[in-house]
C-alpha cells in the first residue's frame, strides 16, 4: 500500500513536469514548404531533437559515467557506474535489476540490451547543434555511417524502448517510425545541423 501511494505521488509529480513537452513529432512532409534544402534539413533535425533531448534518451547518454533516471534526470539510485562495457561495475551489473522487459510492479525498466551509451556518445548538457555534429561523427556515434545511424534510431529495439518505457514514465515524442522518417529525411537533405 505504501508503495502504491508513493508511486501515485511520483506519477503526479512526473505528469506536472511533462506537460510542457510535446508528445508528437511532425512528419517530414510538414517541412516540404521550406525551399532551401539546408534550412529544411536543419529544421528536420530540430524536430528530431525533441526525441534526442527527451529524458528517455538523455538519461542513458549522460555526460559522465552515471546514468540518470526519471523525467527530471535525477542521478540513478542506487548509485551505479558505467563499468568497462556500459553495463555496470562487477558488483552492480545492470541485469541485476534491469531484466529483459519492463517490470511495472517495481517500476523497473528493462530490455535485454540494457546499458549506457558509450561515453563518447554522451550528449547530456549539449546544444542541439552540438548533438547533431556528434552523431554525424563516426568517432563519437559508435562507428555508424549515416545510414546505420538511421537504422539505429528507426529500428533498434533498445532505442525503441523510449516509446514503451513502462509505468510512470512518459514515452519519447511521436513514434520510433516517425523518428526514423525524420532521420532519413534529414540525411536526404544533406544532414545539416541546426546552429
Amino acid at each position: 500500500m505504501k508503495f502504491a501511494v508513493l508511486a501515485a505521488v511520483v506519477g503526479l509529480t512526473t505528469c506536472v513536469t511533462c506537460d510542457s513537452r510535446s508528445a508528437t513529432l511532425a512528419t517530414p512532409e510538414t517541412f516540404a514548404g521550406i525551399g532551401d534544402a539546408a534550412t529544411r534539413s536543419a529544421a528536420l533535425f530540430t524536430e528530431l531533437g525533441k526525441v534526442l533531448t527527451n529524458p528517455r534518451c538523455v538519461n542513458c547518454h549522460p555526460a559522465g559515467d552515471r546514468p540518470h533516471q526519471g523525467e527530471l534526470g535525477r542521478v540513478h539510485q542506487p548509485p551505479v557506474e558505467r563499468g568497462p562495457d556500459g553495463r555496470g561495475l562487477t558488483a552492480m551489473r545492470c541485469p541485476i535489476c534491469h531484466q529483459d522487459a519492463n517490470f511495472d510492479p517495481g517500476r523497473v525498466p528493462g530490455h535485454h540490451e540494457w546499458r549506457l551509451a558509450p561515453r563518447e556518445m554522451g550528449w547530456e548538457g549539449k546544444t542541439l547543434g552540438e548533438i547533431c555534429a556528434q552523431i554525424k561523427d563516426q568517432a563519437r556515434n559508435g562507428g555508424r555511417s549515416l545510414d546505420a545511424l538511421a537504422r539505429h534510431i528507426g529500428d533498434d529495439t533498445l532505442v525503441g524502448w523510449a516509446w514503451s518505457p513502462g509505468f510512470g514514465r512518459q514515452p519519447a515524442p511521436g513514434t520510433q517510425k516517425e523518428a526514423g522518417a525524420l532521420v532519413e529525411a534529414w540525411i536526404n537533405t544533406g544532414a545539416v545541423c541546426p546552429k
